[in-house]
């Protein structure tokens, strides 16, 4: 249908309504979604507060694990909170202006995610291949001015995408079936052409992702040459330990993401309300796992994390302030 026989409108709200077609789930569906938001929350505080007391882990890793686990928690909460609320308290409206800033976040963020993904790999392959230097060419000066050119590539690159979508107007309905403020979803309600503005979001995804990729798998090459000139298969070993809490970040978050593009993209065949699971879980997944592979496989994290769960329990023994002091005295 040609756009000139459409009534043109640019509305102030819109109205969310989750997943069409599992209304009868709609009471039992978020209880996952709630689960894991509130314990990725307690995870990430947990992981963030170790990061920040502990000296020994103020180095470009962690470092940029914070950062990333920053990133993860605003997502998160960007999504989840009004995705609730639809779900159990049928709060289903959304301001134009609050759906528009949930999309720039959504998106910016994921490509400030990726970002962080090859800076990651760079420190891995310095630690690996260059460890004696490691400190001096990673200092907190480099981390931080990495860290900024993350955040302003994701500010920059995605900034075009809510100013363009402010301007369509929306006239085949005001219903968004999801559960959050998606691009896509958003477009496809307009009622002009919406190729060119489809084929520059996909290129641009696909660019962002496909620069960072590259980066990893140039790094990871190194990383690999390097590590089977060593002598000694233990040392492989050990070499190869410290890129897998890396690796299983970089396959949590790209899977779920690439899956959701292609699912998105080329799967019309597909119900919607696979469509918008696999969203939710693209925005889940990283969230979830992060932590886990973290908390469990780097090591200094690990022994952190059990001398507090140590100390917690010596002080349900005894006196806290006594135990305390012992603790204060030993360290000093």
């Amino acid at each position: 249908m040609a756009a000139s026989k459409w009534t043109f409108s640019h509305p102030s709200t819109f109205i969310l309504i989750s997943i069409p077609g599992l209304e009868e789930a709609h009471v039992w569906i978020p209880i996952p979604f709630c689960s894991i938001y509130v314990l990725s929350l307690l995870r990430y505080s947990l992981l963030l507060a170790i990061i920040k007391t502990e000296p020994a882990l103020h180095e470009p890793m962690f470092l940029f694990l914070a950062m990333l686990a920053s990133v993860d928690l605003v997502v998160s909460t960007a999504v989840m909170p009004k995705a609730l609320s639809v779900f159990w308290f049928r709060d289903r409206t959304i301001h134009i202006n609050a759906r528009l800033a949930q999309i720039y976040l959504l998106h910016s963020l994921s490509v400030m995610e990726s970002a962080f993904m090859p800076a990651m790999a760079f420190d891995r392959y310095i630690a690996i291949c260059n460890p004696l230097r490691h400190s001096a060419i990673l200092t907190n000066r480099v981390v931080a001015k990495i860290g900024l050119g993350v955040v302003m590539r994701g500010a920059v690159v995605v900034g075009p995408h809510p100013i363009l979508l402010s301007q369509l107007p929306y006239c085949r309905t005001h219903i968004v079936s999801h559960t959050y403020c998606e691009f896509m979803a958003l477009v496809n309600l307009a009622c002009v052409d919406m190729t060119i503005m489809s084929t520059f979001s996909l290129l641009v995804a696909f660019l962002m992702a496909g620069i960072d990729l590259m980066l990893i798998v140039l790094s990871y090459f190194l990383i690999l040459w390097a590590i089977f000139k060593l002598p000694s298969k233990e040392a492989h070993l050990t070499s190869l330990g410290t890129c897998g809490s890396h690796i299983g970040v970089i396959l949590g978050f790209y899977s779920p993401a690439l899956f959701s593009i292609i699912t998105h993209r080329f799967g019309h065949s597909l119900a919607p309300h696979v469509h918008i699971i696999v969203a939710n879980v693209y925005v889940l997944v990283p969230l979830m796992m992060n932590p886990l592979i973290y908390g469990v496989r780097t090591k200094k994290i690990r022994k952190r994390l059990l001398f507090l769960m140590l100390l917690q329990h010596i002080c349900d023994l005894n006196d806290p302030s006594e135990t305390w002091e012992k603790f204060t005295t030993r360290t000093h």
